[in-house]
């Protein structure tokens, strides 16, 4: 992980300072690369967001590469799929714990139970931060109900340095952080992350999650990565383009295939199917490693602006 990320700095106060860890740097990921580190140093826990664990369960295994070393695989950052957890414990041969936070102040809460669409992150650790669901006015929903996910710990930061009005952008009375992702909490207490408040695709009036349709589109088993980004529309005002890249060798994806199986194998409504969709090799990444929407936006857009309906652009 970058240590200039929140997920990547949390190792040197986390695994050197409270765990007395040492750390294994890289320059940049690479999966040959952190395989080999893998087999050399012996490490008991590799971290990484889940577009660099997918490309790592797929990479061939080296004649000396040796993973037995690891005791857990560590996401964040990003939603995991299930495909992905289950390849990446296969291929490396231990669990896989994915943890949720974000990078202005819910360093970092941890799901102690589940990594699947039905348990979510799994159960919030209490002793470290707490979580609660919120309203547009602050109030905590009951639980099922999607809101603002709000959380307090040990490991929050107090303020923001000479930033009032960052303050009150994202701070809350009695030390609650606004996190700007919207989640619930299901009824056994585990809580289900569904996506940035603000990254909303507007199709003719009606708001469509793109985390919602990535979830989805991820649990297609030659799906590699994947990201729902806004077209703009002249009659609807937006439309969803879905941008994906399939695991090497696999015949391409439709469009009809996607939605297909989003609507008849995973129960995605008609109303939020994607209408574009564009191939790429590998999908653009951010210095985090996370996948860089901005870039992809630019992409979906040039590329669907030839085309007419339900097309697909490669």
């Amino acid at each position: 992980m970058s240590m200039a990320s929140s997920y990547g700095s949390c190792a040197t106060f986390v695994a050197i300072a409270t765990l007395g860890w040492t750390l294994v740097l890289a320059e940049r990921f690479d999966s040959a690369q952190a395989l080999r580190m893998v087999t050399k140093y012996r490490p008991t826990h590799l971290f990484g967001v889940p577009t660099m664990l997918r490309r790592l369960s797929e990479h061939p295994s080296a004649p000396d590469e040796d993973t037995s070393s690891l005791r857990a695989v560590v996401s964040s950052a990003a939603p995991l799929s299930d495909v992905t957890a289950a390849q990446c414990s296969r291929r490396l041969g231990c669990q896989v714990i994915t943890i949720y936070g974000s990078s202005d102040g819910v360093n970092c809460h941890t799901a102690r139970t589940g990594t699947s669409r039905e348990t979510g992150t799994g159960i919030p650790d209490e002793s470290v931060a707490s979580i609660r669901i919120v309203d547009r006015q602050g109030q905590p929903v009951p639980l099922g109900e999607p809101g603002e996910i709000w959380a307090r710990g040990p490991m929050t930061p107090l303020c923001y340095v000479a930033a009032p009005e960052l303050d009150a952008r994202y701070r809350a009375p009695g030390g609650w952080v606004r996190s700007g992702d919207r989640g619930l909490l299901d009824e056994h207490g585990r809580l289900h992350v569904l996506g940035r408040i603000e990254q909303v695709v507007s199709r003719g009036g009606y708001k469509i999650s793109p985390a919602e349709v990535e979830r989805e589109i991820s649990a297609h088993p030659v799906v590699v990565d994947v990201a729902c980004v806004p077209v703009p529309d002249d009659d609807l005002g937006e439309r969803m383009c879905a941008c994906i890249s399939q695991a090497a060798g696999t015949p391409e994806l439709s469009l009809a295939e996607i939605t297909g199986f989003l609507e008849q194998e995973r129960g995605l409504e008609r109303r939020k199917l994607p209408e574009f969709l564009v191939r790429l090799p590998e999908l653009p990444l951010a210095p985090t490693g996370k996948v860089c929407r901005r870039t992809t936006t630019t992409i979906a857009v040039e590329l669907s602006t030839a085309q007419v309906c339900d097309p697909v652009g490669s």
